[in-house]
């Protein structure tokens, strides 16, 4: 492919690229808005047909509140989405409405048949009760039948009790449940709390108006009201794998097309560099600045993984660890929130280390006060860090005295951005400071001749970072939970699944070239392609995980549809591989960079294992409609977070301590034993335990109902439990993966003064 041609396809990719962009997120916020305005209605009043108040918009919002400050999603889930120890709430209180009304209306009834014929007739009538949309919007009010009114106040006193654990039943379900032992809400909380929870049920009941399927799509599958899956979800998800494998053959044809000439065509111009071009690269100030990053990555690492095994082991015990009385001081709650919100953490500060390291280095020098502003960051990120999780403690254990307060500085209770509001603008700050960082330090790239693709993806990724996890502040304290799914989805599917990657790749690739092992056109051509191929997938694919969460229809059919095309490039993951296997069989001096690679070559296969079979698995709508909030999600959360994301922040810290360190001083032995217990010890927890755990459940939940497939007495059945403890020998392995890590930088950063060598014969043999 000569010169001309390539250029010529650089500059098309950029355009695909842009319009591509530019349709992409206008869909998406042309279907956000359809999301505002067809969310599930709050009503002002909830009342009897005898004109009986039940509950207030106030009491409604105001336990949405008290819901976060506790926990939130962390404490069971709401329409699928949380924690998966206690239940899904919306779930829980549909299935006990249900059956408490099937009751009295069986009790109360004066038709003289007898029991059984009854209550035959009274289920079979039930559905149609419960899915009756009532809601006037003229008076913005729910009427219910006073039979159905008195079932709604037999529930609501199953949750006060449950929540100011006033009997020893309750007491058991708190244990079960793993609640905090000091999270007890007085009555007025309680029964707030009760009205959030009953109002999640009757969206996930209730027929949206002329039409025959719940604001929720018929979730959960509910035999007892005749919540089953939707036709139209059934169809769609039927068209997404069609099209999923018809993407995948085109775009298999495309690759072994092209791949002649990439193979043939991937080195430099004037050959394979012979030594390491950046063995003499000057290590600045403001690089040597971000050591102390990598020291709170691999310390955010460790604590991690400490409290996911804590949080797993609740599963067993609840408020217990081994006998201790653990939870006293870090109930499920806390151990859960740290653990998922420092899974993000250590993630992104390697990446935005190596980007605060990878920029001086190119440009050859420091822009004046980048060492200052490399600090000062970095002290922002402790405060962060610390603030935040005091903030969420403070508030589980329930030392907040103002719903507002806890808003700002205490737990939001939403999965992965659990911070409270300050905390969240901070941080927002933070990363737009990095930006500046990182920009003004590649300024005098830019000013380089040749061509700057990459920097400009680089820079633009970088620019997308810093302004994608703002739509974290784009809802409020009362904001409507369907509203903030769609834009929380934003964080965790954009900035972290999205942008991180394209970033990542960008910067890897630049480096390449940049190291003489790679050719800069064929880069970026390979660059741009696999952008294009991720983002117009990941950007609609984020409905997929909205498909139920009181969205309408048109999230299922969008969400299904572009999400099968986020599979389509794992499945060209052995092209890739071999690409990275002809740029990394090189000379000896590239030894040296061995273990970086290795981690990047790790990302692959977790690629196509975490995010591409088990993330599929939970795809199409029918699948979800059963397995959302179960194991398998947790599944495909470990296997993807970590083994995509989590082992390409640890392979971006090795480069950059390459720089940091004395490479003669690295004990590779130790840094094997920690690459391939951290890769076996990840597939032992995802193969042993938790993908069992999904594939029970959500057989159960087919055969008898979502919310027993979430119920305590399902999860601490016998075969749970066992497959819990499964997950020790797992856990250990990846712990010891974690151990030789943590030790493998310690000994590295123990001789800090940094010899240069120019021959790198003897390392790694």
């Amino acid at each position: 492919m000569s010169t001309y041609q390539k250029t010529f396809s650089i500059k098309k990719l950029w355009i695909i690229l842009a319009v591509g962009m530019m349709v992409m997120f206008g869909i998406l916020l042309l279907l956000g808005q359809q999301i505002y305005q067809q969310a599930p209605p709050i009503p002002a009043l909830v009342k009897s047909t005898a004109g009986e108040t039940l509950y207030t918009r106030n009491d409604i919002e105001t336990g949405q509140n008290v819901w976060q400050s506790i926990g939130g999603m962390e404490q069971g889930s709401i329409w699928g989405h949380g924690s998966y120890l206690a239940p899904d709430w919306s779930a829980d209180w549909l299935h006990r409405e249900a059956l408490t009304l099937l009751e009295i209306n069986t009790q109360r009834s004066r038709s003289g048949l007898s029991l059984e014929q009854e209550t035959a007739m009274q289920k079979a009538m039930l559905p149609a009760l419960m899915r009756k949309n009532t809601y006037d919007p003229a008076t913005e009010t729910i009427t219910v039948s006073n039979n159905r009114a008195a079932a709604i106040k037999q529930v609501e006193g199953h949750y006060l009790r449950l929540y100011q654990g006033s009997d020893e039943a309750s007491l058991a379900l708190r244990r079960d449940y793993a609640f905090s032992v000091h999270g007890l809400l007085n009555a007025q909380e309680a029964k707030q709390l009760a009205a959030f929870y009953f109002w999640t049920a009757w969206g996930a009941t209730t027929n949206r108006p002329n039409d025959n399927i719940t604001y929720t799509s018929n979730w959960p599958h509910e035999p007892l009201v005749n919540n089953k899956p939707t036709t139209s979800t059934l169809m769609w998800s039927i068209a997404s794998i069609i099209l999923l494998l018809g993407a995948a053959g085109a775009l298999v044809t495309y690759y072994v097309k092209q791949f002649d000439d990439w193979r043939d065509d991937i080195l430099p111009e004037q050959g394979m560099a012979t030594s390491d071009l950046l063995a003499n690269a000057t290590v600045t100030p403001s690089m040597r600045a971000t050591a102390k990053y990598f020291w709170v990555v691999c310390g955010m690492f460790v604590s991690q993984v400490l409290l996911g095994i804590v949080t797993a082991h609740y599963a067993v015990e609840g408020q217990g660890l081994y006998g201790l009385p653990f939870a006293e001081y870090l109930p499920y709650t806390v151990t859960r929130t740290w653990h998922t919100q420092l899974a993000v953490l250590w993630i992104a500060t390697a990446w935005l280390a190596a980007g605060l390291y990878v920029a001086p280095m190119l440009a050859g020098r420091d822009p004046k006060f980048q060492r200052f502003g490399v600090n000062f960051l970095f002290i922002s990120l402790v405060i962060i860090v610390i603030g935040s999780f005091v903030g969420q403690w403070a508030a589980v254990h329930r030392f907040f005295t103002s719903l507002t307060a806890n808003f700002w500085f205490g737990h939001q209770g939403y999965e992965y951005v659990d911070l409270g509001r300050f905390w969240q603008i901070y941080l927002t700050i933070g990363l737009l400071l990095w930006v500046v960082l990182v920009v003004r330090a590649l300024w005098p790239v830019l000013q380089q001749k040749g061509d700057k693709s990459l920097i400009y993806l680089v820079l633009i990724s970088a620019l997308a970072i810093g302004l994608l996890y703002g739509a974290g502040l784009m809802w409020g304290q009362h904001t409507h939970i369907s509203v903030m799914e769609y834009w929380r989805w934003w964080v965790v599917h954009l900035w972290v699944e999205g942008i991180f990657e394209v970033f990542a790749t960008a910067i890897i690739s630049l480096l390449f070239v940049r190291m003489g092992i790679l050719r800069t056109s064929t880069a970026t051509v390979m660059v741009l392609f696999a952008t294009i191929i991720f983002l117009f997938g990941g950007v609609l694919g984020t409905f997929h995980h909205l498909y139920f969460s009181g969205t309408p229809t048109s999230v299922i059919a969008v969400g299904a549809m572009i999400s099968a095309l986020e599979v389509v490039p794992l499945l060209v993951v052995g092209f890739e591989a071999y690409n990275r296997y002809k740029v990394e069989r090189v000379e000896k001096w590239q030894l040296a960079y061995h273990w970086p690679f290795m981690f990047f070559s790790a990302v692959l296969l977790w690629n196509f294992v975490g995010a591409g079979l088990f993330g599929f698995m939970i795809n199409p709508p029918i699948a979800l409609y059963y397995m959302q909030g179960l194991n398998t999600t947790a599944n495909h959360g470990h296997a993807a977070l970590f083994g995509v994301y989590g082992m390409l922040g640890l392979g971006l810290t090795l480069y950059c301590m390459r720089g940091l360190t004395d490479i003669t001083r690295w004990d590779q032995k130790m840094l094997k034993r920690a690459f391939w217990a951290l890769n076996i010890g990840l597939g032992m927890m995802t193969f042993l335990s938790l993908l069992p755990q999904g594939v029970i459940q959500t057989y159960t939940s087919i055969e008898l109902g979502y919310s027993f497939a979430r119920s305590a007495e399902f999860m601490h059945s016998p075969i749970m439990e066992a497959l819990v403890w499964a997950r020790v020998p797992g856990d250990i392995v990846f712990s010891i993966g974690v151990f030789y890590f943590a030790c493998f930088m310690v000994k590295a950063f123990a001789g800090n003064t940094k010899e240069k060598q120019s021959n790198y014969i003897h390392v790694n043999k």
